[in-house]
């Protein structure tokens, strides 16, 4: 199988933060949160992929936490800066013996990015609760994380959409 083939199977378009997405699920029950538009969907699921053409999901917060689920392709890795100003390196895959994980859970108010290193494309699932809306969701600027994460800017610069 190759990209172009599982975007138009899956029927995924680009998307603002990098890669490729397509929405599967937006529960119809609903919950009330503190949030902008305080009632949402108790839960959406998408899917994200990464190609080699498109090769860096740029770095972003989110308020709610998120389950990403590695489905097949490369290996993908993440790069999660904590609140304290943590960076923490994991790579989402299949090869558990080399330190991959199949599933990882990013904490809302983490900012994230994600890289295809290797390879033709990465294909996850990601679910979100309360469910997903871009008022929640929010592009991070080089001007923003250089002056929570100085120390940090040498090594994620380039993931910092421009």
């Amino acid at each position: 199988m190759n990209k172009e083939l599982i975007i138009k199977k899956l029927s995924l378009t680009k998307h603002v933060e990098g890669g490729y997405f397509g929405e599967t699920y937006r529960s119809e029950g609903l919950i009330e949160t503190d949030r902008e538009n305080s009632s949402r969907s108790i839960l959406t699921s998408i899917y994200y992929m990464l190609t080699d053409d498109r090769n860096i999901g740029y770095f972003h917060v989110n308020k709610s936490d998120i389950i990403h689920y590695f489905h097949g392709g490369s290996a993908l890795t993440y790069l999660i800066i904590h609140p304290n100003g943590k960076l923490e390196k994991i790579k989402l895959g299949n090869d558990l013996l080399n330190g991959q994980v199949p599933q990882l859970i990013v904490r809302g108010g983490c900012y994230k990015a994600t890289i295809l290193e290797d390879g033709e494309y990465g294909l996850l699932g990601e679910a979100v609760a309360p469910g997903f809306d871009y008022i929640d969701m929010k592009i991070a600027k080089a001007e923003e994380l250089s002056v929570k994460f100085p120390e940090l800017m040498d090594e994620i610069s380039e993931y910092i959409k421009k």
